[in-house]
């Protein structure tokens, strides 16, 4: 049986050895009274991320590659009462779990998000956080970088992340605006690394990320729009400036 905790933070990954046990290890340091649980879900069928995680307390699953489906298995095997989806390359400020629980101590508030920051602090990248930042704010549609929270009993009703290539983040929050339910956008900041930027160039990354937003709000499917991001790859993890 189980043991009941409040929050379970899900993760899903695809080629993300180096990486993860640096993200596990600053989830230590979240500062909360409250029990949680830790999921991490494989997207590749070698399951190296999975291979090198050290730490057995977390909690590790495999699922087709795609982060809706990666990030559906995690819920369905969590134990909390509020699911926090967090990427692999997204750090937490200490008080997340604190923020979020003061946030749905409101009920109207069926979940949210937190604004976005770059770790990489030059004109460009605090430029970009803020204007994803104020995207989310007039749209109510909230990146997964910005790391999306839900109650757990609302995700499942909502039937969870629909399994599509990519735009599962911003489909799920159309569904939530759709049904005139409403989310909380925090002042808080989570500090996502500027690695994609660096190893794609920084002109070719932005150009390529607002094409694909304006083809999907211009309703052309996810499927047809993917052959414009490429295969997540290993990269560097590491942001330096």
């Amino acid at each position: 049986m189980p043991v009941s905790c409040t929050f379970s933070i899900i993760i899903p990954v695809l080629h993300e050895s180096e990486l993860i046990n640096a993200q596990l290890e600053t989830l230590k340091h979240i500062a909360t009274d409250e029990p949680f649980e830790i999921i991490v879900v494989d997207g590749s069928p070698t399951q190296d991320t999975l291979r090198v995680i050290s730490d057995r307390n977390v909690k590790i699953y495999s699922a087709p590659q795609g982060r809706g489906c990666q990030m559906n298995k995690g819920a369905a095997h969590a134990s909390g009462d509020i699911l926090v989806f967090l990427h692999v390359d997204t750090l937490l400020p200490p008080k997340t779990l604190f923020f979020i629980q003061i946030a749905l101590e409101n009920k109207r508030y069926v979940g949210g998000a937190f604004s976005h920051q770059f770790q990489v602090q030059t004109p460009y990248f605090r430029m970009l956080s803020a204007l994803a930042t104020l995207r989310s704010q007039i749209t109510r549609a909230p990146y997964g970088d910005q790391v999306h929270f839900l109650r757990k009993t609302y995700f499942d009703a909502m039937g969870g992340y629909k399994d599509m290539p990519l735009m599962e983040d911003v489909e799920l929050m159309r569904r939530i605006k759709k049904k005139k339910d409403q989310i909380i956008i925090l002042p808080n900041h989570v500090i996502t690394s500027a690695r994609r930027w660096k190893q794609e160039g920084l002109f070719y990354t932005s150009l390529r990320d607002i094409i694909i937003i304006f083809l999907y709000w211009l309703g052309i499917p996810a499927e047809k729009i993917a052959r414009f991001y490429p295969e997540q790859k290993p990269v560097n993890s590491v942001d330096n400036e």
